[in-house]
Parts: C-alpha cells; structure tokens; sequence
C-alpha cells in the first residue's frame, strides 16, 4: 500500500473524480470493488461530521481478475484513457496527477488469491502492465457489496457511473486486517470513525452485521481483532490518538479527551460483541 497519503476535501474529490474518469471509461459498472479512504464517507452518509479525504483510490479486483483476460485489458485501457500511468515501475500502482493538489491520485489493485504468495504482484492475462498485489484480508470487501452511484463534473461535462462499493461487515473486517499487517494510523481512524458514525446505528450493529456475513470467519480474524482493540485500551494508545488528531483537523474545537473516549468505546464495543 501507499505511504500516508493528503487527506482534505479537495483530495476527496481529486480521487471521486479520477475514480468517475475511470468508470466512464470502462463503460459499465466494472467488477471490482471500492475499498479504502472513499468508502467510509459513504458508509456514514447519515451523519452530520465529515471524513478525512484521501488521495488513493483503492479496488479489491478478485472478480475482476475471476473474469477473465477481457476485463483485465478493459481495465488496463480505461486507466491510460482516464489518464493514469503506471507508478515507480508497480503495475499494481497507477496514478495520474491532481489539478490544483500537491499530490498525485493513485489508484491501487488489491486481489486476495489463497493460491498466490501474500505481498505476490499478481499479472493480468494479455494485459501490457497491469497487475494486482495480493494483500491477505481485502478479499472481503468482494464478498459483502453493493452497487453505488458516483457522479463528477469534469471538464464542464456532469458524468454519472456506478461503482461496486464494499458494505459495512466487508469494509471492517478489510480494514482490521489492513490495520493487523501494517499499522497505519490512518487505517485506525477509518475503523474508529466508521464504528462511531455508520449508517447501521453505532459499533454494535456493525458487529451484528459482521456475525451475519462473515460469521464463519470469525475465528481466523481472532488475533487481529484483537490486536486492533489491544491499540484503542486506554485513551493514550495509538488507536484513539489517531482517531482525535485526524478529526480534529476536519472539525477544529473539538473535544479532544472525548474523542479519545468516544475510539476507545467504540473499538472495544465492537470487539466485544463479535466474542
């Protein structure tokens, strides 16, 4: 994955727009699915606070890759005519750069192949430079989805396409496993905030939506559950002072020690309720 990324307003619709380009492009709904900083905006649409925006345009491409050559080569072309190249020689990694932002949008293909190597570059078929890297857990943003509209004006012209987006139960068990390999701390904020601010009601109902789509999963995401509670114990832990920093940028006065409270609760809610 990348380094940390921009995280703002503009760098959110920087991405949403590279991301409508691409989908345009292709021509149809494409088969991957949109895990990463874009979703838990979407899976928090009810809320009144915003989230951080991102640079990076993450895709779980399982069913894509499932698909065949053709797919892969409609992918590969959709990305140059949407103006995106391949990055520092990574043909999992593509970016294009961002007008008006200090920052290139990336846009990167995660698979999730139990016949693959974990960290493995996996290559599509009959495609000229376009690859996937296989990242154990991102596999279950395919398996809990939906459609999702997505528009952007662009160049004075409105475009309106649909993108498979991981669900609630498919984005926390990714993310939680994202967190247990890398320990970025903008993968704590994203769990904290979506466990705080979901569509579903709050920590409790994103663990019974968990239990019900991945309840035969449960036992292999052990450690890293809880490994992710384990960073939210305390107000000091990493988790929640992740969480307080990042919100507090988007939402200046807030309440820091209560933002600290407010991760550590809903993480070990979460956790909790999943046992």
């Amino acid at each position: 994955m990348s380094p940390e990324t921009v995280r703002s307003r503009s760098a959110r619709k920087a991405a949403e727009e590279a991301l409508v380009r691409v989908v345009h492009h292709y021509g149809g709904t494409p088969e991957f699915v949109l895990l990463g900083g874009l979703v838990p905006e979407l899976l928090c649409a009810n809320s009144e606070v915003l989230h951080a925006g991102t640079t990076d345009v993450d895709v779980q491409v399982d069913l894509e890759i499932a698909a065949g050559a053709a797919n892969g080569r409609r992918l590969e072309r959709a990305l140059r005519n949407a103006e995106f190249e391949s990055a520092d020689g990574r043909i999992w990694r593509w970016q294009t750069e961002a007008e008006g932002l200090k920052a290139a949008v990336k846009f990167e293909l995660l698979a999730d192949l139990d016949d693959q190597p974990a960290q493995a570059t996996i290559i599509f078929d009959e495609c000229e430079a376009l690859g996937a890297v296989n990242l154990r857990g991102t596999g279950f943003a395919s398996r809990d989805y939906a459609p999702h509209p997505l528009n952007a004006k662009i160049g004075g012209v409105r475009y309106d396409v649909e993108v498979n987006v991981t669900r609630l139960a498919g984005f926390l068990l990714a993310k939680t496993a994202a967190a247990y390999s890398r320990r970025k701390t903008k993968d704590w904020y994203d769990i904290a905030f979506v466990l705080r601010h979901n569509n579903a009601g709050g920590p409790h109902e994103a663990a019974d939506r968990v239990k019900t789509v991945f309840a035969g999963d449960l036992a292999a995401m052990t450690t890293a559950l809880d490994e992710l509670a384990a960073n939210f114990t305390g107000p000091l832990d990493q988790g929640p002072i992740a969480y307080a920093e990042q919100f507090a940028i988007d939402h200046p006065g807030s309440d820091d020690a209560q933002l600290r409270a407010d991760a550590v609760f809903v993480v070990n809610a979460f956790r909790s309720r999943l046992l």
